[in-house]
């Protein structure tokens, strides 16, 4: 099945080893820690990397030795994509710089105080939108909706390490009470945030193509979007070089009342964004129910 587990890899002492090394010697340490770490995940994360090699080779037409050589530097922007997120959000002094395309549309919901849903994937950075969102959002109306899956113990590290923002977030549970939730800050005319590209097992979904292929969604992200008298868009935060990165928000253009008009308008998006960041597609599991 092609249904995302909601597993992640990884240790606390992996975290530490970063955050130790940024700390006393700067980014560029862990980067170079990452030429190792990238390689063994290549050869030791089977199925995730047999999943990005079927992105380039099948979705991308890359040949097949250029698919595996994307693979190893997918992993590797990846890893970045990590350790810029522990960076920004522990405090730790570093020269990111960011810029906005589309922001505004963001900045005018919060000050119209309208309400709305921003809908995102599992491209680019987006762990870090909470920085952006911070600066504007002096309010604290953008509630972003998560999983909340990560591995307790690193779960206390990093909030041990990260520091505190305006952003609310909304865990989604499975006795549902999180659609209670997300209904209260509609309500209260603040914004939602979601990712459109995972679904568990048991979700309902809708399909859609994806670069040529069929692929499956949560139903419950478009419907909402779809159905509720609100502005929608479609925000990524993409790394374009080692310290910079860029926000896109774009307005979703779709039938009101239609999940499947705003699902096309979605996939749409990513395939824009990922021509633009082939690498920056970080769903490393079957995602289109396709591998042998």
């Amino acid at each position: 099945m092609a249904q995302w587990e909601g597993k992640s890899r990884g240790a606390v002492i992996g975290y530490k080893i970063f955050i130790f090394l940024i700390r006393k010697f700067g980014v560029k340490s862990a980067y170079f820690l990452l030429y190792f770490v990238s390689f063994y995940f290549l050869i030791f994360s089977l199925d995730g990397s047999k999943a990005s090699y079927y992105y380039f080779h099948k979705r991308l037409g890359y040949s097949s030795f250029k698919s595996w050589i994307k693979v190893y530097k997918s992993y590797f922007v990846f890893g970045q994509t990590i350790i810029d997120k522990v960076t920004i959000n522990s405090g730790i002094k570093n020269d990111f710089t960011f810029e906005h395309d589309g922001g505004e549309a963001i900045i005018d919901l919060l000050k119209k105080k309208k309400g709305g849903i921003l809908i995102s994937a599992h491209v680019g950075n987006f762990d870090i939108a909470d920085y952006f969102f911070n600066e504007i959002d002096v309010d604290s109306q953008i509630n972003l909706v998560t999983t909340d899956r990560e591995h307790q113990s690193i779960k206390e590290y990093l909030e041990s390490i990260t520091i505190k923002n305006n952003l609310k977030f909304i865990i989604v549970n499975e006795d549902l009470s999180h659609i209670f939730e997300i209904n209260n800050a509609l309500s209260n005319n603040e914004l939602v945030c979601f990712t459109g590209d995972r679904y568990f097992k048991g979700n309902k979904v809708l399909s859609e193509y994806l670069l040529g292929k069929k692929a499956n969604f949560p139903a419950g992200t478009f419907l909402l979007g779809s159905r509720l008298n609100v502005p929608v868009l479609f925000v990524y935060v993409m790394k374009e070089t080692n310290k910079h990165y860029h926000l896109y928000t774009r307005e979703a253009n779709f039938k009101k009342r239609d999940a499947q008009s705003l699902l096309k308008n979605y996939s749409n998006s990513i395939e824009w964004i990922l021509k633009k960041y082939p690498y920056q597609w970080f769903n490393y599991f079957d995602f289109w129910d396709d591998i042998k």
